[in-house]
């Protein structure tokens, strides 16, 4: 029964610690490695290059239309994007395996104004060592990997945002 104890209170101790730090619901990604180079193209045909962003932070969401917590966090990506767009954070939302068509109704109910890219053969999710939807990098301006979110978020929480924006020049 004390182990019992004991581990419920180490688990109210940990969430009373990240409870109280800025980037709470992002993982610090060890040694900041360089993030793996893409080029996807977006919905409306356009070319995206992660090398292009360079200089900027940039979120990177891995998701799909038929994930629930993917579709649970997309507003308060939006909702986000609206606040992030003006102060230099690019917001880049990567759909794993689905078409165009699918991604098109998808945005009937969920619209969002960032760019959707398409990684129809997952080649991009394998590089990046996605493991399960949604996953999302924070890379930082000079391409490295800052932070790493598994599972859905409330992307537009204030103490999130502050740690995004923290990693500007």
């Amino acid at each position: 029964m004390k182990t019992i104890f004991r581990l419920f209170g180490l688990l109210l101790l940990t969430g009373l610690v990240l409870a109280q730090q800025p980037g709470r619901g992002l993982t610090p990604v060890e040694g900041r490695p360089e993030a793996p180079d893409f080029t996807l193209l977006d919905l409306d045909g356009e070319t995206h290059r992660l090398a292009d962003y360079r200089g900027k932070v940039v979120i990177v969401n891995f998701w799909a239309t038929w994930c629930p917590p993917c579709r649970a966090e997309m507003p308060s990506m939006q909702r986000a994007w609206e606040k992030l767009r003006e102060q230099g954070v690019v917001m880049l939302g990567v759909d794993v395996g689905e078409d165009e068509e699918t991604v098109f109704q998808f945005l009937a109910d969920y619209p969002v104004e960032f760019p959707l890219l398409l990684d129809q053969d997952s080649r991009v999710i394998e590089r990046w060592g996605v493991r399960g939807l949604p996953t999302t990098f924070v890379v930082d301006p000079e391409g490295r990997l800052a932070y790493r979110a598994v599972g859905g978020r409330k992307w537009d929480s204030p103490r999130l945002l502050e740690a995004v924006l923290a990693l500007r020049h």
